[in-house]
């Protein structure tokens, strides 16, 4: 199992790095990905430790510590100088916040995001289908997530990318040890949205594909 997207007390997490690695690791995770929020204030502080503690991790422990970030709440004319930054200084996984319909992001968020290149759109959103195209387009993923505030356009999402063939992942977008999932709770939250056993499996290689890549 993989989860790319969580969060450490870094920023708003409650874990240090390391349990967070740990405790995933015990709920049969293979890779997770520590992706901490960023903006201008804290990115140069947040991505080198975060590096140092995933290469450390790396050493002695079998689960995948993959260093990134979730660049959250910026103005869309930043992020591409923000998402270039970010990659410079290290971070393998980055996550753009997208458009959630639960906080105040600025409109124009998501698309900008898309076109920086990201890695993943973290809850889009009512991303529009002309944006869905464009992250097919550029490979982007689309973040299917188990979090409860964000969840409630993971339908209208799966429909729309699935019918453009816009790649997605799931994700926890966890900030505590109750929110990682273990692999029957996945399956079962894939398949609660509709989506058909050949899907899941496809959604699921995403982030075994994403992990590897990250060339760790």
């Amino acid at each position: 199992m993989i989860d790319l997207h969580t969060h450490s007390l870094l920023s708003d997490g409650v874990l240090l790095p390391s349990e967070l690695i740990r405790r995933a690791e015990v709920k049969g995770y293979k890779a997770v990905a520590i992706t901490d929020h960023v903006d201008f204030s804290n990115i140069d502080f947040v991505i080198p430790r975060i590096v140092k503690t995933c290469k450390i991790l790396n050493r002695y422990w079998k689960i995948k510590a993959i260093p990134g970030v979730e660049i959250t709440h910026v103005p869309p004319q930043s992020i591409k100088g923000l998402v270039k930054f970010a990659r410079r200084e290290g971070a393998k996984i980055i996550i753009g916040h997208g458009e959630t319909i639960s906080e105040p992001v600025l409109p124009g968020t998501n698309r900008a995001f898309i076109k920086a290149g990201v890695d993943i759109l973290a809850h889009p959103g009512k991303i529009s289908e002309e944006d869905i195209k464009l992250a097919k387009s550029k490979k982007v993923l689309l973040e299917i997530t188990t979090r409860k505030n964000h969840s409630k356009t993971n339908r209208r999402l799966v429909k729309l990318a699935l019918n453009h063939k816009a790649p997605l992942v799931l994700n926890t977008d966890t900030h505590a040890p109750e929110d990682l999932i273990d692999n029957n709770k996945r399956k079962r939250f894939l398949a609660s949205l509709g989506i058909r056993s050949d899907d899941i499996n496809r959604i699921i290689k995403n982030s075994y594909n994403i992990a590897i890549s990250s060339k760790l």
